[in-house]
């Protein structure tokens, strides 16, 4: 069969030749078959097969292409210069699976998995007492399709289209995601499909696809590419003398930013490694550390710049280095105002006692006036009565 031919709905399904076979070595079985697919080239594949039997049977995986004259050759771990991985396992029930990477046309054909635990089965002059039970799926791999991508700006908004190039049929209906976000879904059979974003296209790069609903599915990549827009982690940071410093800048955007520049009050770019700077960068992030901060040299205005592509993005940042003795600040301004409350109490008291004293000594003479008021009475009345 040609690779780009459409096979009927019955070639997709699994075309096996499997079954129970019994011998001197025991009963050999599938209990998974691989199945018959459908792919794009440049796609990949992985094909999967198990079987049972006591003892655990050995599995074989074989390739028969569409070429009339082309017979059946087996197929080994690191084939097709090393596009072919073969993964088995053997433990309760034997298990293999097949993986061919970056697909072409001549990866079309009669793929057969292949099981058996006599003895004999491997032995180059001595034929096998049981045979090797099969098991067939076809692989049907057509050209992929050229899907033009497009990205515009029409009054303000963003226009992506997808235009897939000839007459691709039985198209269902389209997708477009971003990320892990569905954004659109129709059910139209139109070649070409679009997704408006509302926004500027700074606030909306990326990766977004766009799918066609086909069997294959077949999808393209379109990307918003714009200058890194770079924000720093805060704008103000504080730091402490004899401690270290970290100053962090980030880029949302896309394509990544390649490179990274720091520099201090405008001057010569920061390198990285001199004196007591250590920049760490990695894709959309970077960070400046500045080991054993001090006051005099520290303290200022920084930038980072971030570069790719699409050009050149960056932001300031602030550094505030601080005194050791800072932290104390407002536990000495305490102590301050305890001690000053308790002066204004001690002196309060001081003041206080001598006024006490004299209202004391007050309150003791005047009951001797009253006593002697009181005889002086008592001997005028004494006279009088006389």
């Amino acid at each position: 069969m040609a690779a780009g031919m459409v096979a009927p709905c019955g070639f997709l399904a699994l075309l096996l030749f499997s079954g129970m076979v019994t011998g001197a070595a025991g009963t050999t079985g599938f209990i998974k078959s691989p199945l018959s697919q459908k792919r794009l080239t440049q796609d990949s594949v992985e094909l999967h097969c198990e079987a049972v039997g006591s003892p655990i049977p050995e599995i074989q995986w074989w390739f028969e292409g569409n070429d009339p004259n082309e017979t059946y050759a087996q197929l080994w771990d690191g084939a097709r210069q090393d596009r072919v991985k073969i993964n088995a396992t053997y433990n309760l029930h034997s298990t293999s699976t097949i993986s061919i990477a970056d697909l072409t046309a001549d990866d079309s054909g009669m793929y057969e998995c292949r099981a058996s635990n006599d003895p004999d089965r491997n032995h180059l002059s001595k034929s096998p007492k049981v045979k090797w039970i099969r098991s067939q799926a076809n692989l049907f791999v057509i050209q992929r399709p050229d899907i033009k991508a497009q990205v515009a700006t029409v009054a303000g908004k963003l226009v992506l289209t997808c235009n897939i190039s000839g007459s691709y049929p039985d198209i269902e209906g389209h997708r477009w995601v971003h990320g892990d976000k569905v954004l659109k879904n129709d059910d139209d059979s139109d070649a070409s499909t679009s997704y408006t974003i509302e926004g500027k296209m700074e606030e909306h790069s990326g990766v977004y696809e766009c799918i066609y609903k086909t069997n294959p599915v077949v999808k393209a990549q379109v990307n918003v590419s714009v200058a890194p827009q770079v924000t720093a982690y805060k704008k103000s940071e504080h730091g402490n003398e004899g401690d270290t410093g970290v100053l962090t800048c980030k880029s949302a955007s896309f394509p990544p930013v390649v490179t990274w520049v720091w520099s201090k009050n405008g001057q010569e770019p920061i390198v990285n490694g001199s004196g007591r700077y250590i920049i760490k960068s990695g894709g959309n992030k970077t960070e400046l550390r500045i080991l054993k901060l001090s006051i005099e040299e520290d303290t200022g205005d920084y930038r980072c710049n971030g570069t790719n592509a699409y050009g050149t993005g960056g932001t300031a940042l602030s550094l505030r280095v601080r005194s050791r003795l800072a932290a104390l600040w407002p536990f000495l301004g305490i102590v301050a105002e305890v001690l000053v409350l308790v002066t204004i109490i001690f002196i309060y008291e001081k003041r206080r006692k001598p006024d006490e004293a004299l209202d004391d000594d007050d309150g003791g003479s005047a009951p001797l006036k009253s006593n002697a008021t009181n005889h002086k009475d008592k001997n005028v009345r004494q006279r009088n009565a006389n």
